[in-house]
Order: C-alpha cells, then structure tokens, then sequence
C-alpha cells in the first residue's frame, strides 16, 4: 500500500494476444453455487459465451466441442465427456457410431485437447487429486490428446497403454489451474503451490527442493479485519462433561482395550442423562440469548459425532420442546441412510424424523432450503452440512463431536457469513478444549506454508513392501491390468466378472493370514500406496508403469479386504452411571497468535503404523476413564506424560531393561528412573509434577500405566511406529 500506483502504458493492438481459448470454473458441488453463477454472468452477458452444465455430461460435451468461452461445471460430469462426444455426433455410443459419427467426434475430441484452459478451482482440497480429476486432464490435456484409456488399436501393447494414462495425470502444457481454498492443505499446496524460485523469492532453492507455497494470500485474520467474514472464535463458552461408572458384573472380563475405552465413551455420550443435559444447555441458550438475533430470525447447528447420535438428540429436543411448551423453537435434522437404534430397535431415517416434527415430507435435497424458512430454527447435523453449507442465519453452533485440524476450521467456518444485523456467533463446545481449537486454527489464520515437500521415494519403499507380503502375483495384475484397459475401451457384460477373476486369489491369501497384525498391515500399506500415488502422479516429471499397475490393481483390491473391528461391546448391564454433570469451564474469545507462516505436513501414507492392543480389565479401564475426567487433566498432560515416555525409551538403560526383562520385573527395576524422569521435567508440568511427588496413590497409578508404555514401545519391532489416540501424525 505504501508504493505508488503502478504507470499503465497503451499496449499496440498486434501484441495483443488471448492467453486462454476457454475458461473451466469447476465446482465440487452438484448443486451449483448461485452466487458463482451470479459473478461469472456479470463478467459477460453476450448470448453463448457462458455455459452453465446443470444437466449432464453430454450438456459438457456440446459446450466443449461448441469452443463456449466460459465453462461452469462439475468436476464429476467429465468422466463421461469421451462417450457423449459419439452422442452429440449423432451415435447412441462409440461401439454403434457409423464411421463418419467416430470421426466427428474423435475431430471434436483433438479439438478440445488442443485449445489453453484456465481452469477456475473454487475449492482446492482432495478431490481434485483423485481419478475424477485425472479424467478431466484427459480430455481437455494436450499431452493426452483426448484419447481413452484404452488401446487405441488391437497392435497396443499394454505398455503403451499405461503410458497413456500416466502421461494423462501429469501436468499438461495447455492447463493452468486457479485454485481458491480458505483451509490449504499439504496436499493442496503441492498440488497449486508455486515453488520459490531462486534469486526471486525469499528461500528460493536453486535445486528446485524447496516446498512449494501459495501464489497468493488473503488471509483469514486480514478477511475478518476487513469485514469480509465474521471471528467465530469471538465468543467461544467451552463445557466438561465430569462422570463416574461403576461396574455391574461380579467377574473382571479381558477385553481389548481401545475398542472398550470406545465403548465405554459411547456408553456415556448415549446415555439420556448426558443427552438431556446438554439438550437442555442448548435450547435455553438459543432462547435467551440467541433466536432474538439477525430481527428474530437467527438459526443454529448442532454438531453431533455420530448419526445415532444425531437421532437420540433429536428425540431427546422433542421431549424437552414438549416438557417446555415451546412452539418458537423447531429443530431440524439431517443424516444419510437409515439408522438402528439398538437400545430401542427402531430404525430411523432423515425424511421420517423431520416429517414428524415438521408435519410435512422434506425430501433430503429440499432440506437445506427447508431450513432456510422462517419456521425453523436448529440443525441437528451428523457428517453433513459441516463444509460447503452457505446459510447466512446461521448465529450460533454446538458442538458435540470432536474437532481437530482442518475439519475444526471448515465446521466451524459455517458461521462466518456476514448478514445485516448479524453479531459475532456463538460457540458452545461440549467436547474440544479452547486449546484444541486455537492449534486447529493456527495454521489457516494467517500464512499457511509446507514444512517440506514430499518424498516419493516413499512410494518405492510401498511397492517393494506390498511385493514381498505375497498377496498379489504380478501375472495377476498384468492380466487384471489387460481385462481392465479393454473394458475401459470396449465394455462387455462378462467385464466384471473377469475382474473379479483376477482380484480374488489375493483376496482369498489375505483371509488366509492368521495374523491380525499381519492383515492390518498389508491393509494399511496397501491404502496408503493408492492415496499416496492418486496424488504424488499429478508433480512427478516421471511415470513409472509398476506404480500404475499396482494403483489400478489395488485401488480394486483395497475394498474386498474388508476389515474386522472384532465384537462391539455391549455395555449396557455391565457398567452403570453414577453421577454425570456439564459445567462450563470457559467463556470468551479465543486469540491465535500473528505469526509470520504455520507450517502444515506433507502428504504422507496414512496409518501404516498402528497401536499395540494390550488386553486390560474392564475394571482397570473404568478406573482411569474416572481418574481422568475427574481430575481435568487436557490435552497439554496427556502431552506431557508421551513427552516422558519418549525420553525413557531414547534411554539405553530403558531399552536394555525393557528387552531384557518381563514386564513385572521391568517395572520394578524401572521405577527409580521413571521417578527421575518424571521429576526432570518439573519445567514442562508442575501441576502433574508436583502432584506425582506429593500424592502416593497418584504415583501408584501414574508409575505401572507409565512403565506398560514405555515397555510397548522400548520392545516394538523397528519400522512399527505408535500413534496415541488424539495423536497427530
């Protein structure tokens, strides 16, 4: 702002040259967004120059072999662009198209590849990094020239075929991508970042190592300043949920321990006590302090972590709406599927439950402009409407769910939208601490920048890995790869069952692991293979035809594995609720510090690594759920104690113990140390520090639970990394 206004000089009208043939503003909503319509209808209103494609792809594929200037799609329509060109020719499809329909369309499909795109991205996150995004650089990228998947000619080898595909998801010479998002991912910011360039721009790297960072930022506290969108963070109230189970059976049954301390959080968030609590917290709230917002028209989310859960809420308003003799207040829910609750055996579905309380049928896409009428006031939400969900009404949000990271950001963004009339929202959090929701905030708030760019030697290191687990036999990919490549071509009804074929050895040699570990494992590799190539395909300057092979054979793989959670625990006449009581632990707005850049992680494999399951009395679990609530130990102490945990197991002395000893004698011959290292730490923690020195019974739960983590990890195998729930990777 502090320089002059750059000097405009008349550019001679022969140098005048048109950067782009055609403008693609594509949106991940299939419901179009009108205000985006609206922008783009006010940059040109002659007849035919803007194209909308609301219907089909064959409404895209006339666009794009019409040469319309501006484009305003979905990026799911263009899968099906190649097969509508035959129709727009006048061919029901390529196999019944005369010779003279495959040559127009074919002309038409060379054409469309040979013109310079803009693609508009309205939101830049992971869709645009998978197969539907592929598809989109395969018709419109020059380097794919249009083609198909498939062997253009029965003398294609298989080679060539895949070369084809890679060639297709790599950067194209006549795309440029605009990307827009508020939440850039690591992910995101390889994928449309700009890498800094040497001499130019501060860390440039001349070797090209550098990450790559956003071309141009307007940051959410400079949007916030500016009155663009509201702080949802200025008036955030927090609660705690304090409660106490007893054990109802007299025997002490082994369980595992994640899937029952799951269990028992599931029993307690359920449990009527808990839901009418907080029903009651937000429905007051809303009354008195909010409803009377925006000219009376103020609205509200609730956030619920489940979709039973979004119908024990919504059970749970109706009863205390009824109690109460409201008539002002009408909630709302939305979820997909059908729901069986098992306490009652009644299945619900969305449509049922709002037909109920509303007195008409609200079809699921008619909800959100249902909830936009005057007579409705909360959202009861379960997965859906927490991103891309505009309704400027909304003044308030209750959160019942866990928050973490980017869907912490883009949930509670909801908020955001301005209105005449409209105040800071409320936030009312019964689950993240204030702390959580400043670190999930942090890296968005001002410059979002990448620690380092990723490593696709990862890649090989999976491919070698999967390789020798024996599961899969190259012949039987290279002959899956064959089926698949034809079919894409010229489909036949005997298509999929010559798939299945192929996929199913494996299959059967994976259900013949007798190790649960062992399955996991080739699970999580074989997952994190697929999502790492998906992405990585789209930077490489390089194809590898192994890596296309085996992403295509096991994007097929991964779903007929399947997965065992194992039994689901019933908790209902084993464990009994005590007491239970929500008190607020926090009021006011919450600061995120200006820093110059928050640094997010590169893409990496997720889970390939796992959590040991130690068998632990049902008692003993009950037990530290107790200890832990009741004594409002956060996020910072459970920090605290991984904190010390890693420093025993860097220790020679630990490790030479821990794989030396059983676990008892271990413990024993550990408590000195895991004393000192607890005391060391003193600076960290004074609260748990201080309480671990004074408080004997404190130390006699502390010291075993400790000396359990630090014996797991001391003896796991190398390579077999831990992720603690809550953990970030």
């Amino acid at each position: 702002r502090s320089r002059p206004a750059p000097r405009l000089l008349p550019v001679p009208h022969e140098l005048l040259k048109r950067l782009f043939d055609a403008v693609v503003v594509i949106t991940d909503r299939r419901v179009l967004d009108r205000q985006l319509q609206q922008a783009i209808y006010q940059i040109e209103h002659a007849h035919g120059v803007v194209r909308t494609i609301e219907k089909n792809s064959r409404q895209l594929a006339e666009a794009l072999a019409g040469g319309a200037r501006i484009v305003v799609t979905t990026l799911q329509k263009f899968p099906f662009v190649l097969r509508s060109l035959y129709r727009v020719a006048g061919a029901d499809s390529e196999e019944a198209a005369s010779a003279e329909a495959k040559k127009r369309a074919e002309a038409w499909g060379a054409e469309i590849a040979g013109r310079r795109y803009a693609l508009i991205v309205d939101e830049a996150h992971s869709s645009q990094s998978g197969e539907t995004a592929r598809e989109l650089r395969a018709i419109l990228g020059a380097g794919a020239g249009g083609a198909s998947d498939g062997a253009k000619d029965s003398g294609d080898s298989l080679g060539e075929a895949l070369d084809r595909i890679i060639e297709a998801r790599g950067p194209q010479a006549n795309l440029s991508y605009f990307a827009f998002t508020a939440t850039p991912k690591g992910k995101t910011l390889e994928l449309f970042g700009r890498k800094p360039e040497a001499g130019r721009d501060p860390g440039g790297d001349p070797g090209g190592k550098a990450a790559p960072r956003s071309f141009h930022l307007y940051s959410m506290r400079q949007a916030i300043q500016e009155g663009f969108i509201l702080d949802v963070l200025e008036r955030y109230t927090t609660y705690r949920t304090f409660w106490n189970l007893l054990k109802q059976v007299p025997e002490d049954p082994e369980v595992p321990e994640r899937k029952a301390l799951r269990a028992l959080r599931r029993f307690v968030t359920l449990h009527p006590t808990n839901l009418s609590q907080k029903t009651e917290i937000i429905i007051e709230h809303f009354r008195s302090r909010v409803m009377r917002q925006i000219g009376g028209r103020a609205k509200a989310m609730v956030v619920t972590s489940s979709r039973l859960h979004a119908v024990r809420f919504m059970l749970s308003f109706e009863r205390y709406l009824s109690e109460k003799g409201y008539s002002d207040v009408r909630p709302l829910v939305a979820f997909s599927g059908e729901v069986a609750d098992p306490e009652s055996g009644q299945k619900f579905t969305e449509t049922g439950m709002n037909e109920r309380l509303s007195g008409k049928r609200i079809s699921e896409a008619a909800l959100a402009g249902e909830f936009a009428r005057d007579e409705f006031r909360i959202l009861l939400v379960a997965e859906k409407y927490q991103t891309g969900f505009d309704q400027p009404l909304l003044a308030a949000m209750y959160v019942d769910k866990r928050l973490d990271g980017v869907q912490a950001v883009q949930t509670l963004s909801r908020l955001n939208r301005t209105h005449p009339g409209k105040e800071a929202p409320f936030v009312l959090d019964f689950v993240n601490s204030r702390d959580d929701i400043v670190r999930a905030f942090r890296p968005f708030y001002d410059r979002t920048e990448l620690s380092e760019p990723s490593d696709p030697d990862r890649l090989e290191t999976l491919k070698h890995e999967l390789d020798e687990a024996g599961i899969y036999h190259h012949s039987e990919v290279e002959a899956f790869l064959r089926v698949f490549l034809r079919a894409r071509e010229s489909p036949q009804i005997t298509d999929h069952a010559e798939l299945e074929r192929w996929v199913q050895p494996a299959v059967d040699r994976f259900r013949t692991l007798e190790d649960d570990d062992e399955r996991e494992e080739f699970r999580k590799r074989l997952s994190a293979f697929v999502n790492s190539y998906a992405y990585l395909s789209q930077i490489l300057p390089y194809g590898d035809r192994e890596w296309e092979m085996r992403y295509v054979f096991g994007r097929h793989l991964l779903p007929r594995l399947g997965r065992d959670d194992g039994p689901f625990f019933r908790l209902k006449d084993q464990v009994e609720l005590e007491y239970l009581r929500t008190d607020r632990t926090g009021e006011g707005a919450l600061q995120v510090a200006e820093e110059p850049a928050a640094y997010v992680l590169p893409p990496i494999e997720a889970g390939t690594g796992r959590t040991e399951e130690e068998e632990a009395p049902l008692s003993r679990l009950i037990e530290e759920l107790n200890d832990r609530f009741g004594t409002e130990f956060g996020e910072a102490d459970r920090l605290f104690f991984a904190q010390v945990r890693e420093n025993a197991v860097r220790n020679e002395e630990v490790e030479r113990m821990a794989r030396s000893n059983e676990f008892d004698d271990f413990r024993r011959g550990a408590n000195k140390l895991l004393r000192g290292l607890v005391v060391g730490q003193l600076g960290e923690n004074e609260r748990i520090v201080e309480r671990f020195i004074a408080d004997e019974e404190f130390r006699g739960i502390v010291l075993p639970l400790l000396a359990q983590a630090i014996y797991d990890s001391a003896r796991r195998p190398a390579g077999r990394a831990e992720t603690e729930p809550g953990a970030r990777r």
